[in-house]
């Protein structure tokens, strides 16, 4: 569906086209080693928020580079594609590591009949230039997981062994009734599609609500996966999805303990340092012309809020667990 198009059946995601996995081991013939992939995103979109979250976390800077699409999309052959410009750090609009000007251009070199999407987040082999995947559901776990060797001392275990079908299940939960269904409520092709979206957001919002009232994150005293798949719709919710996408029934900062739990996360090193809000809002806005035709940006609301004192400390617990905070971000990188 073309941004310019308006929608007429209920958004459904296509699988991720290429699967492909880097492990610690290289068991399926790729082995996690510094400066040989790059990770591509776009601050806009919350799939590739998670996975810059992880490598934030995990202190993974040095090992997997970075390269940021701009958040307009440009028109090509007749697709919106993520493009690097000279506003988001590629001189002459080409990336200056893979050369190239367009995602797409990744894909086709690692397939040249490809004629599906194009999605960030999306891994790169920076020595061939080719898609290695865009599967982001994978991508955190394998970043947090097999990528462990490379981490930085000190980084967190996000994906315990002995939490994992509780993390699997929640997450599938919030996948499911909130990550995709604010998109569902966005794109709806009529009334019907659009009111089971909106009850399955805020049934889910109205349950997190209870779940985090009397725990600092969503597995009780430490950060989890969980909580970095939820952190990127919670930091959007106000911004755009509440307006843009018709999500109106309360905004985030009118449930107490979401919004104390999402200015905690926003305030810890690792999810406020890489949400870039004008990027986000510029995307939303002026991209999707289909719900939005005059492409007119919103302005608010007031980002400050967000540093406001949480006192979710109270409720004890430590975000990394028996790890620590990762350092400063990289002088590139500083948003």
């Amino acid at each position: 569906m073309s941004s310019d198009s308006p929608p007429t059946e209920e958004l459904r995601r296509a699988p991720a086209a290429f699967t492909d996995r880097v492990t610690a081991d290289g068991r399926f013939g790729r082995e996690a080693v510094p400066g040989r992939y790059r990770l591509v995103i776009n601050r806009a979109c919350p799939w590739a928020h998670r996975a810059v979250i992880v490598r934030r976390l995990m202190g993974l800077e040095d090992a997997i580079s970075l390269a940021v699409t701009d958040p307009l999309q440009e028109v090509i052959a007749g697709e919106d594609h993520w493009v690097f410009s000279e506003a988001t750090g590629s001189p002459g609009g080409k990336d200056p590591v893979l050369g190239i000007h367009a995602l797409r251009e990744a894909y086709l070199a690692r397939d040249p009949h490809y004629a599906g999407g194009v999605s960030v987040p999306a891994l790169v082999d920076a020595e061939t230039g080719h898609l290695v995947t865009n599967d982001f559901d994978r991508l955190t776990l394998d970043l947090g997981a097999e990528w462990a060797p490379l981490a930085r001392p000190g980084a967190p275990e996000l994906y315990p062994e002995a939490q994992r079908d509780e993390i699997d299940t929640l997450c599938e939960e919030i996948y499911q009734d909130l990550n995709n269904a604010v998109y569902r409520a966005g794109f709806a092709p009529d009334q019907q599609h659009y009111d089971a979206a909106v009850g399955a957001v805020f049934g889910r919002l109205d349950a997190l609500e209870e779940r985090l009232t009397d725990r600092r994150y969503l597995l009780g005293d430490a950060l989890t996966e969980a909580d970095i798949r939820l952190f990127p719709t919670l930091v959007r919710f106000d911004a755009v999805y509440h307006g843009h996408f018709k999500c109106n029934v309360r905004k985030l900062s009118e449930y107490p303990a979401l919004w104390a739990y999402a200015r905690d996360l926003f305030q810890t090193p690792g999810f406020g340092d890489t949400t870039h809000f004008g990027h986000i809002r510029t995307h939303y806005y002026y991209v999707h012309a289909a719900i939005n035709p005059t492409r007119v940006i919103a302005a608010g609301p007031d980002v400050r809020g967000w540093l406001t004192a949480h006192h979710r400390e109270r409720l004890g617990g430590a975000p990394f667990g028996a790890g620590t905070a990762p350092g400063p971000v990289p002088v590139g990188e500083r948003l």
